[in-house]
């Protein structure tokens, strides 16, 4: 588009996906419509992307200026390749997965045939709603792109109101480990403590952890980095 707003595909229907494919709307660009490959929840798509029509694959790849693929990691190459087999991407259009695993070089494919790759993901956990985008203002996104195309995607993550955070390809998987152990790893502990509480019947375990365990990662993100000591986590 000339006025420098693109027309967005967004290929996945799920909670990622559909966040962020109104927060490129609410940046002014123009979402053409949405591929489901996967079940997807019907009233969530009509709250957050009203209007935008379901379609299929080859129309989003036809019509989209950016194709967004907001889909399970392990879903990203063997889809890039079967477009690239088809002959479906279009030279010089923008493609970006969400994976956080990944760089952008599982998208190679698609870029031999003149595609602009780009991985943007969002650091961040997706309930599907309008809280996300909230959410989105006050959460880093991690980008990798070719550095011709750099300055696009960190743009795209502005406009959607997060911040960018440069994560080369060799070391995506430290980023991926990080942001893993930090959203998996708090989540399992914090369930096991309310289990706990439940188990000696306290009432509202949730209400009683959750002063603690706010502030316990204010404090230690505060804190920042330190060397574990083995013995101090035996004690």
């Amino acid at each position: 588009m000339s006025d420098g707003r693109l027309s967005v595909g967004v290929i996945g229907a799920g909670p990622v996906g559909v966040v962020l494919g109104q927060a490129l709307a609410g940046a002014g660009h123009v979402l053409v419509g949405l591929a489901a490959i996967e079940d997807f929840n019907q009233e969530r798509v009509d709250a957050m992307l009203p209007g935008v029509p379901i379609v299929s694959m080859p129309q989003i790849i036809e019509q989209a200026d950016l194709v967004l693929l907001a889909i399970e990691a392990k879903e990203i190459a063997p889809l890039v390749g079967a477009i690239a087999e088809g002959r479906l991407w279009r030279q010089g259009q923008l493609v970006a997965h969400t994976a956080g695993e990944f760089g952008y070089s599982v998208l190679s494919p698609a870029a031999m045939q003149g595609v602009i790759p780009l991985a943007i993901h969002p650091a961040m956990s997706f309930t599907g709603t309008s809280i996300d985008l909230a959410q989105i203002r006050e959460s880093y996104f991690a980008v990798s792109a070719p550095n011709a195309a750099l300055p696009i995607a960190q743009a795209l993550v502005i406009e959607m109101g997060a911040e960018p955070i440069v994560v080369s390809e060799e070391n995506r998987a430290t980023y991926f480990e990080s942001v893993s152990v930090a959203s998996n790893f708090s989540a399992m502990i914090v369930n096991q403590a309310i289990g706990l509480l439940e188990g000696i019947g306290a009432e509202n375990a949730r209400a009683v952890l959750g002063p603690l365990v706010r502030s316990s990662v204010e404090q230690a993100l505060a804190d920042g980095h330190k060397p574990l000591d083995p013995e101090e986590l035996l004690g």
